[in-house]
């Protein structure tokens, strides 16, 4: 994707993420090469990847991206591209897109949390991106939020994006149709109890379902107690939520911005902090991973 200074999409090209440490390398160094070739002036290459980026753009750890790990990315694309190359995690990256472009404009104190498969954040703070001291800030998606709670991909109990991901919305609602509830979703998959999966709650919400409807605020209380602990952490002037899930739109942001008050330590002695829609959708990481490769 290129991009000009203000974010607004000049280019785009898609390809899917291949297997492997060799691929993924060739197939940024192709995707890049051939938006180069476009002819425009390019200043700089953003990447967004999923996992542990260090300070010298290195994949550390990318438990998404199965026998991915200390992989180099920095240096070898910025070599065969000649042109410096930035790397990120793609959640900051597409915290620093929604601030510069899309619904955190204009804040400079800011988290992004993105709720897909799994949950990931970036942070703003004072208008610079938050990286930590190793870049490797914005795991949100382990804190641990329940000690006996399920195993999460990372080999914890309890971590947060157990629960209030879209991994964690079907988890609520297979659990609540083993209980005996839940009868419309469980026919938007097909009658299929194991195949009933976050859309599926959220398609009987919108239609008015009260069994879908309570699993969206069971749902909802889970990602207000995560917001809760980073408010108290960070002190933001607004929360933008990303992901698949932020399609639900009122449906879940509404019982999520009541929850988070109710969890909120001195919420009634605080300034209200905004929760909102993402606007940049899935380009959010892309569009952020470019506006960062600009010099300055």
């Amino acid at each position: 994707m290129i991009v000009d200074e203000r974010g607004t999409v000049l280019e785009e090209h898609r390809v899917e993420t291949p297997v492997g440490v060799d691929a993924i390398l060739g197939v940024l160094g192709e995707v890049a090469s051939e938006l180069l070739a476009r002819g425009h002036d390019i200043v700089g290459v953003g990447v967004g990847a999923p996992g542990l980026v260090d300070a010298r753009g290195a994949l550390r750890y990318a438990p998404n991206l199965p026998g991915v790990f200390e992989l180099p990315l920095a240096g070898p694309l910025a070599d065969r591209l000649a042109v410096p190359v930035v790397v990120e995690n793609d959640a900051s990256c597409a915290g620093w897109g929604e601030r510069e472009a899309g619904a955190g404009r204009d804040r400079d104190d800011v988290v992004l949390v993105t709720l897909g498969t799994g949950i990931g954040a970036g942070v703003i703070l004072g208008g610079r991106l938050f990286r930590g001291h190793h870049g490797f800030a914005g795991e949100v998606g382990h804190m641990v939020v329940d000690p006996s709670g399920p195993v999460c991909v990372c080999g914890q109990r309890g971590c947060w994006e157990r629960f209030a991901s879209g991994t964690g919305l079907g988890r609520l609602a297979r659990d609540a149709a083993v209980a005996g509830r839940g009868a419309r979703i469980v026919a938007l998959a097909g009658g299929d109890v194991d195949q009933v999966r976050g859309e599926h709650v959220t398609a009987a919400a919108a239609e008015g379902d009260a069994d879908a409807t309570k699993v969206m605020q069971d749902f909802a209380w889970w990602v207000a107690l995560g917001l809760a602990n980073l408010a108290n952490a960070f002190d933001p002037e607004l929360f933008v939520l990303g992901g698949g899930l932020v399609g639900a739109g009122e449906i879940l942001l509404a019982p999520v911005r009541r929850a988070f008050l109710e969890l909120l330590d001195g919420a009634d002695h605080r300034p209200a902090v905004g929760i909102v829609a993402a606007e940049l959708g899935e380009r959010a990481g892309a569009i952020g991973a470019a506006l960062l490769a600009r010099p300055g």
